[in-house]
């Protein structure tokens, strides 16, 4: 195995890895500056509902793409165990 694989493996598990937590982050983090911006206007600063309203964006999240995610990961493991396999 050259360096040139360990390379394209090492990028496509990145790549795999910006896939699967992207949505979750992009959403949390866009409903986290909403959420700030409504606490900043009505002066309410009550932090469990950030949290909350971040919570229940990542488990939806999760529930709709849940096997896109595992799917998206499993085929990245059996190309590893091929690779490994072929070597």
């Amino acid at each position: 195995m050259d360096t040139n694989s360990i390379t394209l493996v090492l990028r496509e598990g990145i790549w795999v890895a910006i896939k699967l937590a992207g949505p979750m982050l992009v959403l949390s983090m866009s409903v986290g500056v909403l959420m700030a911006i409504f606490q900043a206007v009505t002066q309410i600063h009550e932090q469990t509902l950030g949290f909350i309203l971040k919570l229940t964006v990542v488990v939806l999240v999760l529930l709709v793409g849940g096997s896109w995610m595992t799917q998206t990961f499993l085929d990245y493991a059996r190309g590893i165990f091929e690779l490994m396999a072929s070597l």
